[in-house]
């Protein structure tokens, strides 16, 4: 027989080469666009599978303290039976209390600090480095623009990662994930309802209008802000920072944190952050990026373009394609939020 062949990457790397998912859109018109969209969004609930029951969010402020013009409150919320979720809250000291502020939920990235570095936390070495090395403190810089901001653990990092290291040598994603999966729970899925949660809490803060809620994500946290704003409508503009990637172009970084079963069957990234319009978007691409290859980014982007011109909404994408790495740039991400919350 020819063409014999022993490596699972190669026979991958071959099932993949010019896949087209089921429902990746292929339309030019709004009509198309709309079908599409109702179509899609009822796969991708599907695929995610069942949300958790509601509880009683129980929201405990453990402290606010005043630091260099910020309030940085620690924040606990319950977001389902079984479970809690740590979030630090950054507001200006000066923001009123008057619902007319806005808030942008922060999600980290697939690092050892979770929500930490986004929120500004300078305590140690390893947390100014972690900064440092990705402009990570995009919740603690976007409070200083004037919102009030959240950032959240995901589940199986920060105080959520069972003491950093519960199986040696192994993901903690990938572990999760195929317990839940035996379960048909996800923990995109879980992630995603977390989120859902934060915007539930920020429409009880007196200081913010419910109607001027963002998010924002550096990698992970661009996964997190690609599926979370695609399905909960309550955001209304969103930052996604170094991800759109096409999934045939993933080499390894990814996790059992950001995919469920199925989903290259049905949709390929761009699909997926498609599904936010037409509400405003930005998708930011470092040249230098050595996770996401700026060219495969760009393919990404591409295919958002395609649907955001479709649903007439071609002037609320924006890109910035900067000389950076895999990294939050700042150079659109303050007027983009100026101008859409």
């Amino acid at each position: 027989m020819a063409h014999r062949n022993f490596s699972v990457i190669d026979y991958f790397d071959r099932r993949t080469a010019g896949w087209q998912p089921l429902l990746s859109f292929r339309g030019t018109t709004q009509a198309e666009w709309q079908s599409w969209h109702t179509a899609a969004l009822d796969k991708l609930l599907e695929l995610l599978g069942d949300f958790p029951q509601p509880v009683d969010l129980a929201p405990e402020v453990i402290y606010a303290v005043e630091e260099d013009g910020l309030i940085r409150e620690r924040v606990i919320l319950d977001t389902e039976e079984f479970m809690s979720m740590p979030c630090v809250v950054l507001r200006p000291a000066d923001m009123p209390a008057n619902r007319q502020g806005r808030a942008i939920i922060c999600s980290h990235g697939h690092g050892p600090y979770g929500k930490e570095p986004v929120a500004g936390n300078r305590s140690t070495p390893e947390l100014r480095a972690s900064i440092a090395m990705n402009h990570y403190n995009y919740g603690e810089e976007m409070a200083r623009r004037g919102y009030l901001t959240i950032c959240p653990d995901l589940r199986v990092f920060g105080e959520r990662a069972d003491g950093g290291n519960p199986f040696p040598g192994r993901d903690r994603c990938n572990v999760h994930f195929i317990r839940g999966a035996m379960l048909g729970i996800y923990t995109l899925t879980l992630n995603i309802w977390d989120m859902k949660c934060c915007v539930d809490y920020l429409q009880t803060r007196p200081e913010v209008d419910p109607e001027r809620i963002g998010m924002m994500g550096l990698s992970q946290g661009g996964t997190m802000t690609t599926f979370t704003a695609a399905v909960e409508p309550r955001i209304k503009a969103a930052d996604i920072i170094a991800y759109v990637n096409p999934w045939a172009r993933f080499r390894g970084n990814n996790c059992g944190s950001q995919i469920v079963p199925n989903i290259f069957k049905y949709f390929d990234t761009h699909d997926i952050a498609g599904l936010i319009a037409p509400r405003p978007l930005l998708l930011e691409m470092g040249v230098h990026d050595t996770c996401f290859p700026i060219e495969a980014m760009l393919k990404g982007y591409e295919g958002v373009r395609r649907i955001y011109r479709a649903a007439g909404a071609e002037d609320r994408l924006w890109a910035d394609v900067h000389p950076g790495e895999h990294a939050f740039a700042a150079n659109l991400a303050y007027r983009f939020f100026d101008a859409y919350l």
